[in-house]
């Protein structure tokens, strides 16, 4: 009997091995699959193991005591991991701007019951993701809370966005600097709203912002793009306005452009794009001449009017593949004008003359590191950059011109005392070689100002006294300075006599490490230096409502809304965060603030 259940047991799945001399060796088996061999002394419980181990789906033929485990015999899920795998798929709902329908896909609950080995399990419905994005929501709204509780300055940036279905949104976004010399930013809400554009109604909206989130006191500057009315609200509201550079600097470029010899070739650069643009024929056509050329295959790009630098994303790529495009419409019948060589060499010179420009308004549209400061340095290497050289055609001399003309007349309407004072509490920038020599003076008077009104003994109290407060204005109306004002020029004075640290350091990371002996600048640079330069994080705001608020999603109520892009800009992903660290630890590099006043940018950086 035993014999025959050994025989049973290894015919077809294991046999017996032969010695060297023909033998059969009855303690040693080998699997007839994987040629593992096994010691065999009448016991069959390693052999089972193995087959159902390693070769389940031939042992549930072979025999019905080795036939694989199924899904269905697993143990169902805990109440404790059902409830974690809910809160995940509301997390990853939130954070990856999904949809909630997708819970009810049949493939997302084949997935998950897969991925919980437990056949029965079945996914939460949206009514049970709601809640839980909700409960979420106000979870890490009371962390943010907290980050605004522990700061005394915030700077704020807002912008409108239309949706799809034509509802009307306001973005708003926070700045601040931690007890740590942190900065970081975040979402604070983007609320529909149902009035016209009207000076008074946009400031009523910043302010109902500022008091859902109690920091009405700690608001220090609101930046918003030039629009007419946004600009008449920044008067209305109490807090510095601050213009956004980026967009300052875009419309610059539009001017310069209108007014110079680049409109023709701009033109037709436009008329070859779309010729390929509009017809998958002809983009195959020119990616089989790049192929041709040994080139990448590579689209070319359209310029857009509100898309910035797209004009010259769209010169960069003719003039890569300017043989490829002009080899392709030589075989084609068409009726387009060609670019002549003076127009492609006009090409190269628009080309250059735009590459600082974007390559700034990139710099200042960063939110990871301090840009307020860098505005003013920018500004003052784009202006070098600029000038008219004997070598330049009539036309490249008519751009710059009209370049720095435009700039200038734009600049005087920005919060040009808030830039100067940014950049002089910037210990990369402090020598504020950025700013013309008869203003540096007053920059510090100011500076020194802002030191006496900060003071906390400059203002007196109940305590001090009838006696004090009559000595104190005695001292007022003396011509000598006061002790006070004797110790806030000395901290002036240490301040500009410490070195300038190097273009690639962190500001932030240099006061960390001298705020001590600079405890009143320091207050002034957690206050100045928060303020982005662009309102370009509203706009990175609305790119992730887009994703949400779609044409499957354009219902979606207002409230939902707001919590989703929230959430979304909140669950940034861990190593995004440490990104943001080690660029506030090492500053965003040399490159980034190549911008001083007595010598252009080298190309290399750019």
């Amino acid at each position: 009997m035993e014999k025959q259940e050994q025989d049973g047991l290894l015919d077809g799945e294991f046999k017996y091995k032969k010695n060297t001399d023909g033998t059969i060796n009855k303690h040693v088996v080998i699997c007839i699959h994987c040629s593992k061999e096994f010691q065999f002394h009448r016991s069959y419980s390693s052999l089972k193991y193995h087959l159902n181990a390693k070769h389940a789906f031939v042992g549930a033929a072979a025999s019905p005591g080795l036939r694989q485990t199924t899904l269905s015999e697993r143990r169902p899920l805990s109440k404790s991991s059902l409830n974690k795998l809910t809160d995940n798929i509301a997390k990853w709902i939130a954070k990856d701007c999904r949809p909630l329908s997708i819970v009810e896909d049949k493939g997302f609950a084949d997935v998950l019951k897969v991925a919980s080995q437990d056949a029965s399990y079945k996914p939460p419905a949206r009514s049970t993701i709601t809640i839980r994005i909700h409960e979420l929501y106000e979870t890490e709204k009371k962390k943010k809370e907290e980050a605004l509780v522990h700061t005394e300055c915030v700077a704020l940036t807002g912008d409108h966005w239309t949706t799809v279905s034509n509802d009307n949104y306001l973005g708003v976004t926070a700045h601040l600097i931690t007890e740590a010399w942190g900065l970081t930013s975040f979402a604070l809400t983007i609320m529909k709203t149902e009035e016209r554009h009207f000076a008074e109604a946009c400031a009523e909206q910043f302010q109902t912002v500022a008091r859902n989130w109690s920091i009405e006191e700690k608001v220090t500057t609101v930046g918003t793009d030039s629009a007419r009315y946004m600009i008449a609200a920044a008067r209305i509201m109490p807090f510095n306005h601050m213009p956004c550079t980026a967009h300052i600097l875009q419309r610059c470029i539009t001017v310069s452009l209108t007014d110079s010899g680049f409109v023709t070739a701009l033109a037709k650069c436009r008329k070859i794009v779309g010729h390929f643009k509009h017809s998958p024929a002809n983009t195959a056509e020119l990616n089989a001449e790049q192929v041709s050329l040994g080139r990448k295959q590579e689209p070319l790009a359209q310029d857009v009017p509100t898309r910035w630098n797209s004009t010259l994303q769209m010169v960069k790529r003719l003039i890569r593949n300017q043989t490829a495009v002009t080899a392709t419409l030589d075989k084609q019948k068409h009726k387009l004008v060609l670019l002549t060589p003076p127009e492609w060499d006009k090409l190269q010179r628009l080309e250059t003359l735009l590459e600082p420009c974007r390559y700034v308004t990139e710099l200042l549209g960063g939110e990871a590191y301090v840009s307020c400061s860098v505005v003013l340095p920018a500004f003052c290497h784009l202006r070098r950059v600029m000038e008219v050289t004997d070598e330049d055609p009539a036309y490249v001399v008519r751009f710059k011109e009209k370049f720095k003309e435009d700039l200038a007349s734009r600049q005087a309407h920005t919060n040009y005392a808030w830039l100067q004072i940014a950049t002089a509490l910037d210990p990369r920038f402090k020598d504020l070689r950025s700013v013309p020599k008869t203003d540096r003076e007053a920059v510090w008077t100011t500076l020194a100002g802002m030191l006496h009104e900060d003071s906390p003994r400059g203002s007196h109290t109940a305590e001090e006294g009838p006696a004090k407060k009559r000595l104190s204005l005695l001292q007022m109306d003396s011509d000598s300075e006061s002790e006070e004002e004797v110790q806030q020029d000395r901290a002036i004075q240490r301040y500009r006599a410490e070195p300038c640290t190097a273009l690639e350091d962190c500001p932030l990371q240099w006061w960390a490490a001298h705020a001590g002996a600079h405890s009143q600048l320091a207050r002034l640079a957690r206050r100045y230096l928060a303020t982005p330069a662009s309102t370009v994080p509203c706009e990175r705001l609305f790119s992730v409502a887009g994703h949400i608020v779609n044409k499957k999603r354009s219902a979606l109520h207002s409230e939902n809304v707001d919590k989703l892009v929230c959430l979304s800009n909140w669950l940034k992903d861990e190593y995004v965060g440490q990104l943001v660290v080690t660029v506030g630890e090492r500053g965003v590099g040399s490159r980034a603030f190549g911008v001083v006043s007595d010598k252009p940018m080298r190309r290399k950086h750019q």
